[in-house]
C-alpha cells in the first residue's frame, strides 16, 4: 500500500470537496447547512488545516451528494484502467483507526467503486447519513474477520466471505466485536 503522509492526503481531501462544492455552486454556508457540518469546519477541511474523521467525510460526502470513496480521489485523475496497489492511496480514521484504500481506478468512468478496509479490534464507526439522490447500492463483503453491520435497525454479524447488500438510504454502523482486525471489501454503484 502506497504510504501517504497525513498532510498530502487532507491535502487532496482539501481540493476534492472544495472543487466538488465550488462545482455544485455551492457556498459554504449552503454546504454546511445540507450535510449538518459547521461552515467553520468546512472551511478548516478545505484549507486542509483538519484531520476529519470518517464520519465526519461521509456527513460532508452526503451533502455533496457523492460516495464517501469519491473524497478520496485525485485531483487529476489517472484515466488508466488499472489500479496498481503499489499506487493506492490508504487513509487511517483518526477516530477509530480503521484503514481504507480505495482500489478502484481513479478517472475511469464507471458506476461502481471499491474500497477495502481494515478494521481494528472493537473498532466502531457509525454514519448518521440517511437517504440520498442519487440513489447508492453498497455490499459489504467480509474478507477476514469478522464485523457487525447495522443498517436502520437491522444487525448483520459477518464472518469471512459473507457479504451484505443494502441500499445507502439509512444510517449505518460498523463495529467489529473480535479481538483480531478485520478486512473486508466494500462496493458502491449507483
Amino acid at each position: 500500500m502506497k504510504e501517504t503522509t497525513a498532510p498530502n492526503l487532507n491535502d487532496r481531501i482539501a481540493r476534492r470537496v472544495r472543487d466538488l462544492r465550488s462545482g455544485q455552486g455551492l457556498s459554504l454556508d449552503a454546504l454546511a447547512a445540507h450535510c449538518g457540518v459547521s461552515r467553520s469546519m468546512i472551511s478548516l477541511i478545505e484549507r486542509g488545516e483538519s484531520s476529519p474523521t470518517a464520519v465526519l467525510l461521509e456527513k460532508l460526502a452526503a451533502g455533496l451528494k457523492v460516495p464517501l470513496a469519491s473524497l478520496f480521489d485525485p485531483p487529476e485523475p489517472a484515466n488508466d484502467p488499472v489500479s496498481r496497489r503499489a499506487d493506492q492511496v490508504a487513509w487511517k480514521d483518526p477516530h477509530s483507526g480503521y484503514v481504507r484504500r480505495n482500489v478502484s481506478p481513479s478517472g475511469v468512468a464507471s458506476p461502481i467503486q471499491i474500497v477495502e478496509v481494515s478494521f481494528p479490534p472493537k473498532a466502531r464507526v457509525a454514519y448518521e447519513s440517511g437517504a440520498r439522490e442519487p440513489l447508492y447500492h453498497q455490499q459489504v463483503w467480509v474478507l477476514d474477520g469478522a464485523i457487525e453491520v447495522t443498517v436502520g435497525a437491522d444487525a448483520h454479524r459477518l464472518g469471512a466471505g459473507d457479504c451484505l447488500a443494502h441500499v445507502l438510504d439509512r444510517p449505518v454502523s460498523y463495529h467489529n466485536p473480535t479481538r483480531r482486525t478485520a478486512r473486508y471489501a466494500v462496493v458502491i454503484a449507483r
